[in-house]
């Protein structure tokens, strides 16, 4: 090999220098989402006793708050996922993603339950709002879906 491809080859950091940094990165970031998911928790409980009334306000709350600490987990997941195989998983991706858009049409649906006296423009801006999410919920499920039909073709391709 001569000089000059030697030199191309030189490295400034060294690769597992690299992992390594990484690898405490993904540690301190789990911590820290298990961290935030526990302080939501905490959150949530006091605040389901203190809102009046509970029925129905606080239990929608409860739910948003619910849906909220699953979506954190699930980036917790995805995280340790990262950390464990090396690599982000995509259907991770699109189960946060499922989750918050089912949380946001829970909290719009919920908003036009409870709140009366809403003017035309706010409705059918709510109504547009639902039928976006809608759509976005129904367009990452069949993601999923083919996500993992292809996983499932993977598998019996390598068997054969």
């Amino acid at each position: 090999m001569s000089r000059d491809a030697k030199e191309q080859h030189k490295v400034l950091i060294p690769g597992r220098w690299v992992e390594r940094i990484e690898e405490i990165f993904h540690v301190i970031l789990g911590i820290f989402l298990l961290g935030i998911a526990v302080a939501a928790l905490v959150f949530s409980v006091g605040r389901v006793f203190e809102t009046v009334p509970f029925f129905p306000t606080g239990m929608i709350q409860a739910i948003n708050d619910i849906l909220f600490i699953i979506i954190i987990l699930e980036i917790l997941r995805t995280v340790v996922a990262r950390y464990t195989d090396g690599v982000f998983q995509l259907q991770n991706f699109l189960i946060i993603g499922v989750i918050a858009a089912v949380r946001h049409i829970l909290t719009v649906g919920a908003s036009m339950t409870l709140a009366s006296g809403k003017s035309q423009e706010e409705f059918n801006r709510a109504v547009i709002e639902l039928g976006i999410s809608s759509g976005i919920v129904v367009a990452l499920v069949f993601a999923i879906f083919l996500s993992r039909a292809s996983n499932t073709l993977k598998v019996k391709g390598s068997k054969e």
